[in-house]
């Protein structure tokens, strides 16, 4: 792993996204229905921080309106330094979401 690679920790945004499903009433089942996935592949995101990939990312933090930034910006790291780094993080992800849907026009 390069030394600026950034480790990101899903445990916690698998256990908001389940906060969020359970307030709703809704199930693991109806949610995977939802974003064409299985019931597994949400169990293993909420219970086990199983990374999604970053179009499913993006459908669960918008379904359940999700801040990212709690787990993007960590208080410790919230110097003018880490909130460039971090703009141009989000800059770069908001680009290639972006270019995706123009290439792939389809998928949801």
């Amino acid at each position: 792993m390069n030394q600026d690679e950034i480790r990101f920790d899903f445990h916690g945004l698998g256990l908001a996204i389940k906060q969020a499903r359970e307030e709703r009433g809704w199930t693991q089942a109806y949610v995977a229905e939802l974003v064409s996935k299985t019931d597994r592949t949400i169990m293993n995101i909420e219970n086990k921080g199983q990374h999604p990939s970053f179009n499913l990312f993006f459908k669960l933090v918008t379904m359940f309106d999700i801040s990212v930034d709690q787990f993007f910006y960590r208080e410790e790291q919230r110097d003018e330094h880490s909130c460039r780094k971090h703009i141009m993080l989000v800059s770069n992800i908001i680009y290639i979401a972006e270019t995706m849907k123009q290439t792939y026009p389809n998928i949801n």
